[in-house]
């Protein structure tokens, strides 16, 4: 896999794979037993495809377990989060389009780890 960006996060990483103008895609691995913050973006909308593994997705507080192969529509303004409560790595590819796609745009409901 080429990326052209990794970042490691407190719940796992991610791997940004092609950063255009009208899109954003990434690889997203959410390591056992963590989860993301409960966020929403202000300027993009997402889908998530799980890969490996299943996850357990909360829009809008309503929760949702996934398995591989399927996937998530979330829209701008939705809050959302996804929990590995598996025993290996959870991965899911992330398409982000929108008018913004700077990690600036998380704004953070709820955090396991105390970030903003």
């Amino acid at each position: 896999m080429i990326a052209k960006k990794i970042e490691e996060r407190p719940w796992g990483r991610f791997y940004v794979i092609h950063d255009e103008p009208l899109y954003k895609l990434k690889r997203i691995e959410v390591d056992s037993g963590q989860r993301i913050s409960y966020q929403y973006h202000n300027k993009r909308s997402e889908a998530w495809t799980i890969i490996d593994g299943e996850g357990f997705v909360t829009l809008d507080g309503k929760v949702d377990k996934y398995s591989k192969g399927e996937t998530v529509l979330i829209p701008k303004g939705i809050k959302h989060r996804i929990e590995n409560k598996g025993l290996k790595k959870m991965i899911f590819i992330e398409v982000q389009t929108g008018s913004y796609f700077g990690e600036d745009d998380i704004v953070r409901v709820e955090d396991d780890y105390n970030r903003i």
